[in-house]
């Protein structure tokens, strides 16, 4: 099921421009939709549950601005495709990806959960890699005529710092960084700036989706004392770093709790 709303954009610092955000069903991606929604770009929202994808647009349409929601798994290569299609069909191609989706499943390695291990490779890297490949000639073409395009990639603060039982987790995120390292190198001369940004602990759903007990007490327990980021705080980054000049890149972004020390 997709939902296509559309209004009068509000006028801002993105206004005419085209983000894509992948995970945009809940959390950083939820929030980040809204914020450049508000800064005047036209957002195409991706992920699973199309219900709350409606739900978002149907805000973002109150608000006064556009929006396209596209029902998609981003470890599907023949569905990404057909998202980005719809995309520049409908809005005439992106020229900012936000790509967000992701999963988080620490355990112990010794405990060999490989089903865990590979659902975050799959959407950590694969998935990312596929919303890439589906939407990098949108981006390169769009810079060529606009001036500039963004891709954005959501890491962790797990691609730098050590968390026991993180380590998979923490490589896929490692993994995210360098490649977009990389990515700045090549796509950077055809002025598509590539950004990854690195959270540190943030309030969303991905914490419900841990189910080893330690690293559950860990985070719970770490809400004594550290004041967790929020959404929002990464979608006004994301909005930040889109509405910065042609001549500027904030390759990397690392943003943490103000009392989290690694």
């Amino acid at each position: 099921m997709t939902t296509e709303t559309s209004a009068t954009a509000w006028a801002g610092p993105l206004d005419g421009r085209v983000a894509v955000i992948t995970g945009a069903s809940s959390g950083i991606g939820e929030a980040s939709a809204e914020h450049l929604a508000s800064l005047g770009a036209k957002v195409a929202v991706l992920a699973r549950r199309a219900e709350r994808l409606d739900d978002l647009v149907a805000r973002i349409a109150k608000n006064g601005g556009t929006a396209v929601a596209i029902a998609v798994d981003v470890t599907d290569a023949a569905a990404v495709q057909a998202a980005a299609d719809r995309v520049e069909a409908e809005l005439g191609g992106a020229d900012l990806l936000f790509n967000n989706a992701g999963v988080m499943l620490p355990g112990p390695v010794e405990e060999l959960r490989a089903d865990q291990w590979q659902q975050q490779i799959d959407l950590n890297i694969s998935g990312l890699m596929k919303v890439i490949g589906a939407f990098t000639p949108q981006l390169v073409r769009a810079a060529g005529e606009r001036g500039v395009a963004d891709l954005i990639n959501t890491s962790s603060s797990a691609a730098q710092n050590l968390y026991p039982t993180f380590a998979v987790y923490a490589g896929t995120k490692a993994f995210v960084s360098h490649l977009s390292k990389h990515l700045r190198i090549e796509l950077g001369p055809k002025n598509v700036r590539v950004s990854a940004i690195e959270p540190g602990i943030v309030g969303t759903e991905l914490q419900d989706h841990v189910t080893d007990t330690g690293a559950r007490e860990w985070l719970e327990g770490s809400k004594d004392t550290i004041d967790w980021l929020m959404p929002e705080d990464i979608a006004q980054t994301v909005g930040f770093i889109a509405s910065m000049p042609l001549r500027v890149n904030l390759p990397q972004v690392f943003i943490m709790p103000t009392a989290q020390p690694s």
